[in-house]
């Protein structure tokens, strides 16, 4: 065994894992396509749930890449956004007569809010890419789990590219959406959604802080 490769490879890793952050602003330049196609190998990669997928033959998991300013962009842009404003209305009618809801939603609420001021969602339009993962549902519903490992591959594989990655959960909401289903040529509730955004970063953010292994780890005997 290279003990020596495998403690420079840890020492590689380390840094990109520490590196990794959410970015919010993009410059206009986009991102050579073998770069965003390796991301994507680094997101096929990723665990997945095999025993909820089944014997499918149809693989799983799909990506679909949308370039900043084309038609489709627009398109999603503008169905996401009224999916939004849809969720805010229905939030503050249950916030209204559940005291609970109000407490725990409340956050998340303003969220909301912000959003329907700014009149768009972060993250779509903004970066030269938006490439959403879709992963087939099954049994027990774990495809936001599998995406989820999905998007973790994806943002380390972003961050050693130089590349600034945003999260966009609001692509979750869209999996029964007929129209924005239809766009990416999958059946309404069949697939499980999410996304991301990928572009040149505009600034270089300093490595993420995490409280001190000890503080939050407990050794059970």
């Amino acid at each position: 065994m290279d003990t020596e490769n495998f403690d420079q490879r840890n020492i590689f890793l380390d840094e990109i894992i520490n590196e990794r952050r959410t970015h919010r602003k993009f410059k206009q330049e986009f991102p050579p396509e073998n770069n965003v196609k390796s991301i994507i190998n680094a997101g096929l990669h990723a665990p997945f749930a095999a025993a909820a997928v089944g014997d499918e033959k149809e693989y799983f998991r799909r990506f679909f890449i949308l370039k900043r300013d084309s038609k489709s962009m627009i398109t999603v842009a503008s169905l996401i956004f009224e999916e939004i404003v849809v969720m805010a209305s229905n939030l503050e009618i249950a916030m209204k007569s559940d005291p609970e809801l109000r407490k725990q939603a409340s956050g998340f609420a303003k969220r909301l809010d912000m959003i329907k001021k700014m009149g768009k969602v972060p993250g779509i339009g903004s970066a030269p890419y938006f490439i959403i993962v879709a992963e087939k549902k099954g049994f027990p519903m774990v495809e936001q789990q599998s995406i989820a490992h999905c998007l973790e591959n994806m943002w380390l594989k972003t961050t050693a590219l130089g590349l600034g990655f945003q999260l966009v959960s609001a692509t979750a909401q869209m999996d029964d959406n007929p129209e924005f289903c239809a766009l990416l040529g999958i059946n309404p509730g069949e697939w499980a959604l999410n996304g991301c955004a990928i572009g040149y970063p505009v600034e270089e953010l300093t490595s993420s802080v995490r409280p001190p292994v000890e503080e939050v780890t407990c050794w059970i005997e």
